[in-house]
């Protein structure tokens, strides 16, 4: 009784961090279950979160207006996207340990059995699905410049930039890129941003396929404006391409117009709801990036965007979760709602 007292205070005020350290079991009974939390120290809001919870009463917690959210969904196929860092994983400082946790590897795959999943992310395809490892999703990397997704080719998209294609399973998908033109370039600016941030302690370069990311998290303060400056001065020589910034990290990109809002579209189109009024998208991302998607979804008039933030921010998301252990809560609870619509 106490904990669910407990529970109900967290939900009232837009915190659920006691379920940070929930966990996901096997489904039972056709159903999922969270593992009550063994530590029994809870931590609440704090004078830090003041602005945080005035935030909310715009970007309502999307846990705590959860069965509200779903009043509109029932009869309406009902389409997931998801960002990978910071959102199914959290934050790390070295990027290549980003790794997704069993329990939420296990609501995503969830999910996915009830209703179409993508991850759309900054990082190359392959990269995500090394981390993701499940075959039931599709995946969209370099920012959606990258998409495996249904088989169905999009009659609005030149073909010249989607294929066709079969995994060793046999299983059917298409192959979207349309950045391909760039590869060679971009190529030739891995190797020199690599070789010329050489002598920048920390400083990591990672090949992202159509996009360059330039990590510097473990860079120091005073070195910052050195690699700063290399990576504006190689980018000099390349016209086509343009810097943007996420967090501690400068990502060169072709000047293409194509973001995670279009792959979003795109994923919707190939998934036959280009021009549906029967679909309804959930859209979860914490990066600038994602804004293009949340966007994307505020001009259809559909779905929910929801925004994966501990600190208020402008945004163009309808509602928020904290962090990642509130998406694996999230998720959970979607799945459920699916098992049971069903």
């Amino acid at each position: 009784m106490v904990k669910e007292n407990i529970r109900w205070l967290y939900q009232a005020i837009g915190l659920e961090k006691w379920l940070s350290k929930s966990q996901i079991i096997e489904p039972i009974s056709g159903g999922m279950q969270e593992v009550e939390p063994t530590d029994s120290i809870l931590s609440g809001p704090n004078t830090e979160n003041e602005n945080y919870i005035s935030w909310l009463d715009e970007h309502p917690c999307a846990l705590t207006s959860f069965h509200q959210m779903m009043i509109p969904a029932k009869g309406k196929q009902i389409v997931v996207f998801l960002d990978y860092d910071g959102t199914l994983s959290p934050i790390v400082n070295d990027p290549n340990r980003a790794f997704m946790s069993d329990p939420m590897r296990s609501a995503v795959h969830e999910v996915a059995r009830h209703f179409p999943t993508a991850i759309i992310s900054g990082r190359s395809r392959d990269k995500v699905y090394e981390f993701v490892k499940l075959d039931d999703v599709y995946y969209a990397g370099s920012h959606g410049m990258d998409i495996m997704g249904p088989p169905l080719l999009a009659k609005s998209y030149h073909d010249k930039y989607q294929i066709n294609a079969q995994d060793e399973k046999g299983k059917e998908f298409t192959i979207f890129q349309p950045a391909q033109e760039y590869l060679p370039s971009i190529g030739k600016m891995l190797k020199e941003l690599k070789t010329r941030t050489l002598d920048i302690p920390g400083a990591l370069v990672e090949d992202n396929m159509f996009c360059i990311s330039v990590h510097y998290r473990h860079v120091l303060e005073e070195d910052y404006e050195a690699l700063e400056q290399i990576v504006w001065s190689v980018l000099s020589d390349y016209s086509c391409f343009h810097m943007t910034r996420g967090k501690k990290v400068m990502e060169i990109r072709p000047s293409i117009k194509w973001n995670k809002g279009d792959a979003l579209e795109y994923l919707l189109d190939t998934l036959g709801f280009a021009d549906s009024s029967n679909v309804l998208p959930f859209y979860l991302g914490d990066d600038k990036t994602d804004e293009d998607a949340f966007k994307v979804l505020k001009k259809r008039g559909q779905g929910y965007p929801i925004v994966v933030s501990s600190i208020p921010r402008e945004t163009s998301a309808s509602y928020s979760l904290r962090d990642s252990s509130e998406v694996l809560s999230f998720l959970i609870r979607l799945a459920r709602w699916g098992e049971t619509s069903a």
